[in-house]
């Protein structure tokens, strides 16, 4: 049994053992009183039934994969082993790849030797598990059902279910950004052991170049520079942009929608509005690509200025109009959240509506509007597919936006695009440019609570 049909006989098992359970407490009901209501009882046995199975299928699941790559080591040639060039994890892609139809070339006798009987270990260990978790699932099921009584709490133990659930939700949310973070970590220190930082962090020419694992390990640089200045000055650059068009517009805009438009025109304006979220990031770098950046070269041809195809400002008017409705939506819902007696008690003052709104509404909503800006500053400084195609790949240390530049997230992903070798300066200087990035972006985080902190309105 696949596993995607294993989860859907789980999920069917205690949806039925949940509605026998239902039934059961319903019918107990009608002769005495409950502790909880029949469909907490319901609720239980259907958990009971499902996670037991699902926890143990998980297991199975990361084991099979260990077990199968120690139990097809004794097929790997005695030669290749022993060689000090022997990579083990290329070893066991190979026979993953036959086992899986990817064939390149001749295969050698090894590899489908290792392959076949990965096959027939792997359907062995399908078949067997999949018998003892679906006897698994039902064992739970009845022993849950024999549980139902008048004195039962059902309800508290649904709750802590439900409650364990969320915390281990929670812990795998934080586990998998702390693993993100030291994986960055540990691969920014490699890049730093072959690169100076004082050259990564203040250097002005980026030219990274593909230097091999055994260049690389010896620590000779050659001809590839990792300034990483022109790059984050680029990203400013465009960012700013953005920003530049993104948070009057939409600020201005959730204003409007918020304090001045009728209920008419708001059911009408801001779904069009947040359909702009919605268009992929690629229509956009088209768009830029072939209509706004030719729009900038001739507009600046008849001034006299001399203009790239490919340039910083058709990225961030165009970045710019991608990220209105993160602002606007936001700061529209914050301001929406401000207590209307506020605003009645400024009118009853003898403030304008104008006045009501600078003086009480935009300060009570200010740390609601600087979230929505730093969700704003986050999308324009990941994103990628607008740079690429609007702004080029060329690291230019300039501040003029008519000039091309390539920002922190492009050469990202141009440098781990294909076959890289993960022991060159070139590769690992991504992670690198990705740690920088990181520190730069919880930096401005903690500045900006630090503004909202001090210039935001209380209100009891």
């Amino acid at each position: 049994m696949t596993p995607l049909w294993l989860l859907l006989s789980f999920v069917f098992i205690s949806f039925s053992f949940g509605y026998v359970g239902f039934k059961q407490a319903t019918r107990l009901a009608s002769n005495t009183n409950l502790n909880s209501r029949p469909i907490y009882h319901g609720s239980f046995v259907g958990l009971t039934a499902f996670l037991p199975s699902v926890l143990v299928f998980i297991i199975i699941s990361i084991g099979d994969d260990l077990f199968l790559r120690q139990a097809i080591y004794k097929y790997y040639p005695t030669d290749l082993t022993s060689s000090k060039e022997f990579n083990e994890i290329l070893a066991f892609s190979q026979v993953r790849n036959q086992v899986q139809g990817i064939i390149f070339g001749e295969t050698e006798q090894w590899v489908k030797d290792a392959a076949s009987a990965w096959a027939q270990w792997h359907l062995e260990i399908q078949n067997l598990s999949s018998v003892v978790l679906i006897s698994l699932s039902f064992i739970a099921g009845f022993l849950s059902l024999r549980r139902i009584s008048a004195d039962f709490k059902s309800r508290s133990k649904v709750e802590q279910i439900v409650t364990w659930f969320l915390g281990v939700s929670s812990l795998i949310a934080i586990f998998t950004t702390v693993g993100i973070v030291f994986s960055v970590i540990f691969e920014s220190l490699r890049f730093f052991a072959l690169i100076p930082v004082s050259e990564f962090l203040f250097g002005l020419t980026w030219n990274p170049q593909f230097e091999g694992a055994e260049r690389a390990g010896s620590g000779q640089m050659g001809l590839a520079t990792y300034g990483s200045i022109p790059l984050f000055l680029g990203t400013f650059l465009i960012s700013v942009i953005a920003l530049c068009v993104a948070v009057p517009v939409g600020v201005f805009s959730a204003i409007y929608l918020s304090e001045y438009a009728s209920d008419r025109s708001r059911s009408i304006i801001k779904p069009l509005m947040e359909i702009l979220a919605g268009i992929p990031t690629v229509v956009y770098g088209f768009f830029a690509a072939l209509t706004v950046a030719p729009l900038i070269r001739k507009i600046g041809m008849t001034m006299g200025l001399d203009v790239a195809s490919e340039s910083a400002l058709a990225a961030g008017l165009v970045m710019g109009i991608m990220i209105i409705p993160f602002v606007s939506s936001l700061s529209d819902d914050v301001m929406n959240a401000v207590p209307q007696s506020l605003r009645d008690a400024s009118l009853a003052l003898g403030s304008t509506k104008s006045e009501s709104v600078k003086q009480v509404v935009l300060p009570a909503a200010l740390s609601g509007i600087v979230a929505s800006i730093l969700l704003a500053v986050s999308r324009a400084v990941g994103e990628t597919m607008i740079v690429v195609m609007a702004a080029g790949l060329a690291a230019n240390l300039s501040l003029n936006p008519l000039d091309a530049v390539t920002t922190v997230t492009s050469q990202i992903v141009t440098i781990l695009v294909g076959d890289q070798e993960f022991e060159s300066a070139k590769t690992l200087s991504a992670f690198a440019l990705a740690l920088t990035l990181i520190v730069i972006t919880l930096f401005l985080n903690f500045s900006a609570l630090r503004i909202v902190k001090k210039y935001r309105e209380q209100y009891d």
